[in-house]
């Protein structure tokens, strides 16, 4: 329990740092009792069919770091998401490259970027984590590590996708950028039975993006953070603008001065938002979601339209919207 004085001087300390929090409910992350475990958050409309796998795992009494690496399979092999994995838009010279990483309660973490021609870069990721002394590989160090530990090469350009990259082709004057529905990454965020919490962030990044860009998906404190002592935090939207604050350990760190996983997510929001400096518009999006000890869970964006799932005995695989700062 915070004593008066620790209270002064950690509400002093966040006016300093972010003085765009509402200062009033610091105290809440402290006070409540409840306890929700386990429990599984992930983004978007395919988080539902994501958080059944997850939840396979956590209601058996499974761990948080084995339910997020299983249901963000379920989208990265999908051929009708065109944002993960399997099926994902192309960059603009017609390649699959994706981004992922997994984080575990106690700070263990490993990440690929610009992979192609793996169906699951979430779990190459987890083995960078387990077999190696690194946390990175990316382009064809990472391909090389995957295929050197049994995973097959696969053409993940549907003709689906390729079709769309084509006509986008023919009409773009060959422009990277697109941000019109084009932010749907998956990062799901777990707390298991045992009080483990665990995340996982996996994407094909923008469509039609130079080739070699990788966002914030695969990038610990920016797509993905976990902290054992204190929550988890995931991002969605346009990478570049949440790799500028490290958006997913704001928002965990906003939790550890006590806030509640939403004024979390609300405050990080707010700093984007004051990054830009106005120049936002309907088709720019930027999300959070987070989940504390506690089973605790929050989600803000830029714009209307961001959707979460949430799994737990209580909230049976319901889809929310969050609520936006426009």
């Amino acid at each position: 329990m915070q004593t008066r004085r620790q209270f002064i001087k950690l509400t002093a300390l966040t006016s300093a740092l972010f003085p765009f929090v509402k200062i009033k409910s610091l105290n809440k992350f402290a006070s409540s009792g409840k306890v929700t475990k386990p429990i599984v958050l992930s983004t978007w409309h395919f988080g539902v069919p994501a958080n059944v796998e997850a939840w396979r795992v956590l209601s058996g009494g499974g761990k948080a770091l084995d339910a997020v690496e299983t249901g963000v399979h379920v989208p990265e092999a999908d051929p009708k998401v065109n944002s993960v994995g399997y099926g994902g838009l192309p960059d603009r010279d017609g390649h699959v490259t994706l981004d992922a990483c997994i984080m575990d309660e106690a700070m263990n973490c490993g990440s690929v970027g610009c992979i192609e021609q793996i169906i699951h870069p979430i779990s190459v990721a987890r083995l960078v984590m387990e077999k190696t002394p690194h946390i990175m590989l990316v382009g064809e160090g990472a391909l090389k590590f995957a295929l050197d530990n049994g995973f097959k090469k696969e053409n993940l350009l549907t003709p689906e996708s390729k079709k769309t990259w084509l006509e986008w082709l023919n009409n773009s004057q060959y422009i990277p950028f697109d941000y019109k529905n084009n932010h749907d990454t998956i990062g799901m965020i777990a707390l298991d039975s045992e009080g483990r919490l665990s995340g996982a962030c996996t994407t094909s990044g923008l469509r039609f993006k130079y080739h070699g860009r990788v966002g914030d998906s695969p990038i610990i404190g920016a797509g993905l953070y976990v902290d054992g002592e204190i929550g988890a935090a995931t991002s969605t939207g346009i990478g570049e603008e949440v790799i500028r604050i490290a958006g997913s350990h704001l928002v965990v760190e906003l939790m550890r001065q006590g806030l509640t996983p939403q004024e979390a997510c609300e405050a990080a929001v707010a700093r984007v938002v004051k990054n830009k400096k106005g120049n936002i518009d309907k088709d720019f999006q930027v999300g959070f979601l987070a989940l504390n000890t506690k089973g605790e869970y929050g989600a803000f964006a830029v714009n209307q339209g961001f959707q979460y799932a949430v799994y737990s005995d209580s909230e049976n695989n319901i889809l929310k919207d969050s609520k936006s700062q426009l």
